[in-house]
């Protein structure tokens, strides 16, 4: 019984130890803690400034003009007169038919034409002697008949007359040339081929490239959302709407687009409705149906630049970052974003003018920790930068 009574004594002694060496181990870690010197970090100070309003939107080209070129009289094509590798003006011509038939019907025409002339001339002349002789050698009933005879001849001159003009019209016609500038398509006929009068298969298709135009979708979820900013004044509505393209590849195409038109309708299917812009295409980069990305200004906000790097998207959605609080620790704040501008979210509720905004040391940041904040700014690459312009790694 003793031998027990030692060996619980023992155990005692043991937790006893224990328990002395880790509050000792607590201890020391919080004097280390308390004791350790506030973590540089880069700051940009929140002032609300105005800011473009930008809308990011899917996109995809349409051709400026595009016609479906086909034959308005039938026949068999006797040349293909284009070259699909170049541009093709207004007028130029695309495709031969045979003619021989149409050049037949312009000579038989302009014959019935020829008889009309004589037949209109001799009736006038037989009418005017008529007029002359009326009351004498001539009576009115002579007179009447003679100027209903030149009245039908002339009237029949105009008809041959109408009849060469369309007979002319058809043989033109089997030269069959472009309405629009731009780039055709190759042939879908060949040398030999028989073609017919306002069929429904197209020889070729010609479609303007320079400019193009695009057609942007948004929401009408959002549109409603803007229109209501506009309405309570926070949205100053650009006088001009421009927008900037972004190509598939993430290149920034050079051209800045006009504004041509909006959509009338939303569709069932999407939810969206369309604004269609129009850019200069040098060199026919964009080619209609390439998918596209266009950034519009479709105004101005007064609003905070919170700089990218300095926030991230909690399980919430919503962005977070970490402001200098008071006794410059750090503390963690919620915020939604109104779109982008360069590398920033534009903000307009959420910050203080004056808050300082972590930018950088941003991984081993917790909300309390001790910071010591040193004026930063962000350059175009996103980079942060001290007031000595060079490049900070984060920590």
């Amino acid at each position: 019984m003793f031998g027990s009574v030692c060996k619980e004594a023992g155990y005692l002694r043991l937790w006893i130890a224990a328990a002395i060496s880790l509050g000792l181990t607590a201890h020391d870690a919080a004097f280390a803690q308390t004791g350790a010197p506030p973590m540089d970090v880069g700051v940009v100070t929140m002032a609300k400034q105005e800011v473009p309003r930008i809308l990011s939107l899917p996109g995809r080209a349409v051709a400026f003009r595009q016609v479906s070129i086909r034959p308005r009289v039938s026949g068999v094509v006797e040349k293909i007169l284009y070259d699909p590798t170049k541009e093709i003006a207004v007028g130029d011509p695309l495709f031969k038919l045979d003619d021989a038939s149409y050049a037949a019907a312009v000579a038989e025409a302009e014959a019935n034409v020829a008889t009309a002339q004589a037949n209109a001339t001799a009736s006038k002349a037989s009418y005017e002697r008529s007029k002359s002789l009326e009351g004498t050698a001539t009576s009115k009933a002579q007179v009447e008949k003679a100027q209903a005879t030149m009245a039908t001849d002339e009237a029949s001159l105009k008809s041959a007359q109408a009849s060469l003009d369309f007979a002319r019209t058809q043989l033109s016609w089997t030269t069959i040339k472009s309405p629009i500038k731009g780039r055709a398509d190759v042939a879908s006929v060949s040398v030999g081929d028989l073609v017919v009068g306002s069929q429904s298969d197209a020889m070729t298709i010609v479609t303007t490239l320079d400019p193009i135009e695009v057609t942007m979708q948004e929401s009408s979820t959002i549109i409603l959302k803007l229109r209501a900013e506009v309405e309570a004044g926070s949205l100053k509505i650009t006088e001009r709407l421009k927008a900037k393209l972004t190509l598939e590849t993430g290149e920034a195409f050079a051209s800045e687009g006009n504004f041509v038109a909006a959509g009338t309708t939303v569709t069932t299917t999407t939810g969206t409705a369309s604004l269609r812009f129009r850019f200069e295409n040098p060199g026919n980069k964009i080619l209609p149906g390439m998918f596209l990305r266009g950034d519009i200004q479709i105004g101005t906000v007064d609003a905070f630049l919170v700089p990218q790097r300095a926030a991230k998207r909690g399980n919430t959605g919503l962005l977070t970052a970490f402001i200098v609080d008071k006794d410059n620790t750090a503390k963690q704040v919620q915020f939604t974003e109104k779109g982008t501008y360069e590398n920033n979210w534009v903000v307009e509720t959420g910050f203080q003018p004056g808050n300082k905004v972590i930018v950088d040391g941003l991984v081993a940041m917790r909300p309390g920790v001790k910071v010591n904040p040193v004026p930063a700014t962000i350059n175009a690459d996103g980079l942060v930068q001290d007031d000595a312009s060079k490049p900070k790694t984060e920590k």
